[in-house]
């Protein structure tokens, strides 16, 4: 993650004193030698004030970068399954760390996380050691994420359109299958358990106590050989970001969003609610407030991502298969302002693109990003 910040370098003093002084070089110059056959002065004598005003404008250096990732990386990003079941969501860590979290629907209504992760060697340069939840024993550079829960064969659509590496612990068959036939990178606890570890801090099940980290998980990339590195920077770039806030209330078709709700079942639904002070959405799980639970901190988010699917059962009529592939609509929501938008995915690897309804690809502002997945039976209600 990268904290320089838009920069302007001007760069047009010393050229246009360089011009100036060659401006006096020249006038001087005509009349000691003449300018024409009768040795008189020329007429077009040079004011070198004059000269210096017509020269060109100074060349102007804009870095556009931002701080949430490093859009010129080819670093791939981490995707990890994160647990959502509302009895686990007081355990989850480390979510705001991430840089994009999709909330998706998986089966009997219920849902979880997919949290993409994009970090440089120099950012984890040491450990978590595995006591940490709870403990206060917090590594300087290492980020613990958890809890971490089993894959669905629609989260590696979600992947494929960031090149990332996905991480999770155990999965349907249908998970797993895919894995198998598209050959995606993935480092799974049930078969690499020394990349995991379990805690149980709240006394849970043992399906909602395992953990990893992004120290054991870039080391994992190095033990199995994996690229660490995309192709290109913009395969691993999912959104447009802009280096300023995006101002939505300009816009003709946009409306108050203070209030965000998602629902996902009767029992199980998000909310987010913005504040003014910092400028971002505070996310809360079934009413109650989202929190680390290692730090406390609430989980938040800069950008709000509504993208409206249908589905269907799979063969097992129990898990759901999302219609990630082709058209659909949702809303687009920051700094206190909704937009009606429309997505499109023309096929399962490739990127997700998000437009204005007149077609314009969105850019979105510099911070996280929440992608709710939502049902097309389900009514989400901005306000």
């Amino acid at each position: 993650m990268i904290n320089n910040r838009k920069r302007i370098i001007i760069i047009s003093a010393l050229g246009a004193a360089a011009v100036a002084a060659a401006a006096i070089c020249i006038m001087m110059t005509s009349r000691i030698r003449g300018g024409n056959p009768t040795g008189e002065a020329l007429s077009q004598n040079i004011n070198p004030i004059e000269a210096a005003s017509q020269t060109e404008e100074p060349t102007v250096y804009v870095d556009n970068t931002v701080d949430i990732i490093d859009v010129n990386s080819k670093t791939r990003p981490f995707a990890v399954s994160v647990n959502n079941t509302p009895v686990a969501v007081q355990v989850q860590t480390g979510l705001n760390k991430a840089y994009i979290v999709y909330e998706l629907p998986t089966e009997s209504y219920t849902c979880r996380l997919l949290a993409l992760f994009k970090v440089e060697d120099s950012d984890v340069t040491d450990e978590a050691p595995q006591e940490i939840i709870g403990s206060g024993n917090v590594s300087q550079t290492d980020t613990v994420i958890g809890t971490i829960r089993s894959a669905r064969h629609n989260f590696l659509d979600f992947c494929f359109e960031s090149d990332a590496i996905f991480v999770h612990f155990g999965g349907s068959t249908y998970a797993e299958s895919d894995e198998a036939k598209t050959g995606i990178n993935w480092i799974n606890g049930f078969y690499n358990s020394a990349y995991y570890w379990r805690h149980n801090p709240e006394g849970l099940a043992t399906e909602h106590t395992a953990y990893t980290s992004l120290y054991r998980l870039k080391s994992a990339v190095q033990e199995k050989g994996f690229n660490a590195e995309a192709e290109n920077a913009s395969d691993t770039v999912l959104l447009n970001y802009d280096v300023s806030d995006v101002d939505l209330s300009k816009r003709e078709d946009s409306v108050s969003a203070s209030s965000v709700y998602v629902p996902y079942s009767s029992y199980q639904y998000t909310t987010f609610t913005y504040d003014a002070a910092s400028g971002n959405y505070l996310r809360f799980a079934s009413g109650e407030p989202s929190l680390d639970h290692e730090t406390g901190e609430q989980f938040n988010t800069k950008n709000i991502i509504v993208q409206k699917i249908t589905h269907s059962m799979m063969d097992d009529n129990y898990c759901w298969n999302l219609h990630t592939v082709g058209r659909g609509e949702g809303y687009y929501i920051t700094n206190g302002y909704a937009v009606p938008i429309q997505w499109s995915k023309s096929d399962r690897y490739s990127k997700t693109v998000y437009t204005y309804a007149d077609g314009t690809e969105i850019n979105v502002s510099d911070g996280r990003t929440y992608i709710e997945v939502s049902d097309v039976t389900m009514t989400v209600e901005v306000e």
